[in-house]
């Protein structure tokens, strides 16, 4: 592969207005060249980048003005192995198979994460019976879940299944519902909310939030609201309950109109009702200690967002009959929301929305 060349400029030519040089290329990196910040840290140590000074070999070595040099190397085909990962299993049969996915799994293989994957797990499992749309880091991939979010999805055995289910998640006929507890609270009366571009409210108390979605301009890892690039993307809410005193809380049903990257956790964020644990979208606004007493400590140490995908609705890719699931919330999710709520944990039921 032909070396990368990436240039950095310095604000009003000052070099101490760039930051550290492994962060700074990863945010000038063009997409396509899937240069992570962690990619670029090995590549520096490997003695692999070349600055302005000569051969950079501390990630942490403030970035100067000019261009750099990465030399890649020969790219490295990804081809899934199978691996013997336990997985929950809600509903299988000879066209598809349907995954209770645990928080910290990665659905495929990629340059990052070679293994140990769902794929790796799928392969393992049904062998040479997955649907071979996706290719070989890919095979049977329909649709995604962060890897720090649990809950459901289906995977296609056959290149039909696949054909089939993809086209109900492009029309937005596939159901697909999250549970969420989030900084803050969702209410009609508040003129802050009413202000959001792209925000408004439906009957019942439903949040509607419309906007384009497209990536960040500065931090390609992240997806932002853009008035007029990217692509469309609606994501509705409702309030299911509320914690605190006043409420700095809450636990939030979302269903999902559209399916982009990041999409609930970015709009949430936009709403300035950033999902507890979230260390990429949640800081924007956090909840009250005061407000929450003793669960606050539970709040500001969960260690991932706290998002789960805990409906699935599907016709049948072979006979058209509606097939659905329900996953109730793990584990942490759940000693989360009984610390909220100051009792023990109890089943969440979705809104008719």
């Amino acid at each position: 592969m032909p070396d990368l060349i990436i240039t950095l400029a310095a604000d009003a030519g000052d070099p101490a207005s760039l930051d550290r040089v492994d962060k700074a290329l990863a945010a000038a990196a063009p997409a396509e060249a899937s240069l992570s910040r962690s990619r670029l840290a090995k590549l520096i140590a490997q003695g692999a980048v070349t600055g302005p000074a000569g051969p950079l070999t501390d990630v942490k070595a403030r970035a100067l003005p000019g261009a750099y040099v990465v030399s890649l190397g020969e790219p490295q085909p990804i081809e899934a192995q199978p691996q013997p990962i336990a997985l929950v299993i809600p509903y299988e049969d000879e066209d598809l198979i349907v995954i209770d996915k645990p928080a910290g799994m990665v659905v495929h293989p990629a340059p990052g994460t070679p293994d140990g994957t769902l794929v790796n797990a799928l392969l393992a499992h049904c062998g040479d019976s997955l649907s071979g749309i996706g290719g070989a880091a890919r095979p049977g991939i329909v649709h995604r879940i962060d890897k720090d979010t649990s809950g459901l999805l289906v995977v296609a055995k056959t290149d039909r299944a696949h054909h089939a289910l993809a086209r109900q998640f492009e029309d937005h006929s596939a159901a697909r519902r999250y549970l969420a507890l989030a900084h803050g609270t969702i209410d009609a009366a508040d003129p802050r909310l009413r202000g959001v571009p792209g925000v408004s409210f439906e009957p019942g108390g439903v949040l509607k939030i419309a906007t384009r979605l497209a990536r960040h301009p500065t931090d390609r890892q992240r997806q932002a609201v853009h008035a007029e690039r990217g692509r469309h993307a609606v994501t509705r809410a409702v309030m299911l309950e509320s914690f605190g005193a006043p409420p700095a809380a809450m636990l939030v049903a979302c269903r999902l109109e559209t399916g982009r990257t990041h999409q609930i956790r970015v709009h949430l964020a936009h709403c300035g009702l950033g999902l507890i644990g979230d260390p990429v979208y949640g800081g924007a606004r956090k909840a009250s200690t005061r407000a929450l007493g003793p669960a606050a400590d539970a709040v500001a140490a969960f260690p991932r967002q706290a998002l789960h995908a805990a409906h699935l609705g599907f016709a049948h890719p072979a006979d058209g009959r509606w097939l659905a699931f329900d996953s109730p919330l793990p584990a942490d999710m759940a000693e989360l929301l009984a610390s909220l709520r100051g009792t023990a944990a109890t089943g969440v039921a979705f809104p008719d929305h």
